[in-house]
Formats: structure tokens, C-alpha cells, sequence
């Protein structure tokens, strides 16, 4: 094992170690940010159909509620027979038939890491990845000596993307 002499080693060495074991969930976390970039569209979408008996008379935002679809809107209503863009509900009996535009099992579990929350059980891994990736932040300070050019330009570049970063999120 790499010896320990100052902070400049420990910070290098545990930068080096933990980004080997980070690497798998970094890609995961990609991967999936880029698809939740998209997750207005139907980009990687499969259609899935569904027949499922909920609560009789439900109004349209309970309704939308128990099947799990944002914004549902009746369209029309005939009798007991609500049609709705996905689908039909049949206020007598409970029956809802509609489909739905889902990612496949694997890129939906993936795209899930991004919105747990701190109930689920992918909290604790989501709050170690950020703590993580914060301290890889701190710690690229110490991978060069202050005093090198390659320093000095990170610092630069360190401060180009925070002025980025700060602008995109004021627009």
C-alpha cells in the first residue's frame, strides 16, 4: 500500500482509490442523467398497455393520481366512459385501459437514482456519491503543487466553470 506522509498524498492517494471505485457508479449516473435530459420525449420508450381496476367515480386529477400519469385530461365523457389521451376509464365499474411510454426495466431502475429520496433505499448510496464527488472537488487542488503552470491553469478552468455554471443557472 502507498505510504501516507502530508495531506498532498493522502488527498492523491484517496482521489486515486476512490474514483477506481466510484467508476462503475459514475457510469450508471451518466448514463441515466443523459436519458432524464430526454425524459420529455419518447426517445428509448416502449409502449406498454395496461388494464387495471382502481376506485369507481374518480375525478380526473384522482384519476391521474391512481394510474400514475401527469397532467391526465379528459378529453370526453360518454355515460360511465371517460376517454383520456392514453386511454379510457369507466367511472361504473373502476376498469381504466391505457398505455404508457416507459423506458425498459433496466435504464427506468437506472433513471430512479436521480430522484430518490431520503426514504428510499438508494438514499444512502445517492448521499455517499455526492460526498464523494465532492471530495473530488477538493481534493484535484492537492494533484499538483501550487506553484506548477498545470496549477495555475486549473485554477483557471476551476473559475471559468464556476462563472458557467452560475450563469446557465440564472438563465
Amino acid at each position: 500500500m502507498d505510504k501516507i506522509k502530508d495531506t498532498r498524498t493522502f488527498m492523491r492517494i484517496t482521489h486515486r482509490y476512490l474514483g477506481f471505485f466510484l467508476a462503475g457508479i459514475m457510469a450508471v449516473y451518466a448514463i441515466s442523467g443523459v436519458l432524464l435530459v430526454y425524459r420529455d420525449t419518447d426517445f428509448l420508450k416502449k409502449e406498454k398497455k395496461y388494464d387495471k381496476t382502481v376506485a369507481k367515480n374518480l375525478n380526473e386529477k384522482e384519476l391521474g393520481k391512481e394510474l400514475k400519469i401527469k397532467n391526465l385530461e379528459i378529453e370526453k365523457t360518454e355515460g360511465e366512459i371517460s376517454t383520456f389521451k392514453q386511454g379510457t376509464y369507466n367511472a361504473a365499474s373502476g376498469e381504466a385501459k391505457y398505455s404508457k411510454k416507459e423506458l425498459p426495466f433496466v435504464l427506468d431502475k437506472m433513471t430512479k437514482l436521480h430522484k430518490s429520496q431520503s426514504k428510499e433505499t438508494l438514499s444512502p448510496l445517492n448521499t455517499f456519491f455526492g460526498i464523494s464527488l465532492f471530495f473530488f472537488v477538493i481534493s484535484s487542488f492537492w494533484m499538483f503543487k501550487p506553484k506548477t503552470k498545470a496549477f495555475k491553469r486549473g485554477i483557471i478552468f476551476t473559475i471559468i466553470g464556476l462563472i458557467v455554471s452560475i450563469i446557465l443557472l440564472l438563465i
